[in-house]
């Protein structure tokens, strides 16, 4: 069983949750994602099963969308509505100020990540030190924010957000409240996108389960390339392909879906000077 696989995240599970869950479901033990979602967080998650597995590293850099909610006035440790509250006050922002203050978001933006995360410093993960009361130095990091629209009223917003890989919405949230002078925190977050997938064409894990044909819901792996053309190569090319070796091809510079004659999708492969090479293989082995 190969191919991609949208999932719609439950509440409440963890990413490793899901595709624990759909070792077991699909009987295959090659699965990871393109990018976490916290237990809060709901939508989308792209699932890669078996050989496709060899494809996560090219999905993990994509733009990713979501839908946040933002609660002006409270403070908490984990900056979302989870963690404990440090602060909580009874405050009402207009819209146009939350928009003005939008405005010093969009775009190239440094974060500090937040206690509550997965990165490792000195070995340890940072929640496992915020668990303890531990709060460290963490570095700035450089993210992007291509698109930041806000909707709502009061102390209640939804944030529409378009951003780079590695980019926090929880650090996004608290940061955007300290500049209103008021605080503020994530109340909610759902993934709606991340490259060209949608979590409209997501499905649940009870829709999964209880599917006949488990296989069909997969999307083949070069679905993930749509944007490179194909390029399609003769069996004595399609022998060194196999082999791990370059071989001569008559196309423009540039990277290609390279299929054989019979359709299977081989490689993504890299042409310079009319000569193919491997950038990642797919067929198996």
């Amino acid at each position: 069983m190969n191919g991609i696989l949208l999932v719609d995240k439950p509440e409440d599970w963890t990413s490793h949750d899901v595709v624990a869950k759909l070792r077991g479901i699909l009987k295959e033990r090659r699965i990871g994602h393109s990018g976490t979602l916290d237990p809060m967080a709901t939508g989308l998650l792209v699932v890669f099963v078996g050989r496709a597995t060899r494809a996560v590293e090219f999905a993990e850099s994509d733009k990713k969308s979501y839908s946040a909610g933002l609660r002006l006035g409270t403070v908490t440790d984990t900056m979302d509505t989870t963690g404990n509250i440090y602060s909580d006050k009874d405050c009402s922002v207009p819209i146009e100020e939350l928009n003005a203050a939008l405005h010093g978001f969009r775009g190239n933006i440094e974060q500090i990540p937040p206690m509550y995360s997965a990165i490792k410093i000195g070995g340890k993960k940072l929640y496992e030190l915020a668990r303890r009361g531990q709060e460290i130095e963490r570095k700035p990091r450089n993210v992007t924010i291509y698109e930041l629209e806000a909707e709502g009223s009061g102390r209640d917003y939804t944030l529409q957000i378009c951003c780079s890989k590695g980019t926090y919405i929880r650090s996004l949230c608290n940061d955007i409240g300290e500049s209103l002078g008021c605080g503020g925190c994530m109340s909610s977050l759902r993934r709606t996108k991340a490259g060209i997938f949608s979590v409209e064409n997501a499905l649940c894990l009870t829709e999964i389960k209880n599917a006949e044909n488990r296989e069909a819901l997969l999307m083949p792996v070069d679905s993930l390339f749509s944007d490179r053309p194909e390029c399609v190569i003769n069996s004595d090319m399609e022998k060194k392909c196999r082999n791990g070796n370059s071989f001569a091809v008559d196309v423009s510079d540039g990277e290609y879906r390279v299929y054989s004659e019979s359709g299977e999708f081989l490689m993504l492969g890299e042409v310079k000077n009319k000569t193919a090479k491997v950038i990642k293989s797919f067929f198996e082995v």
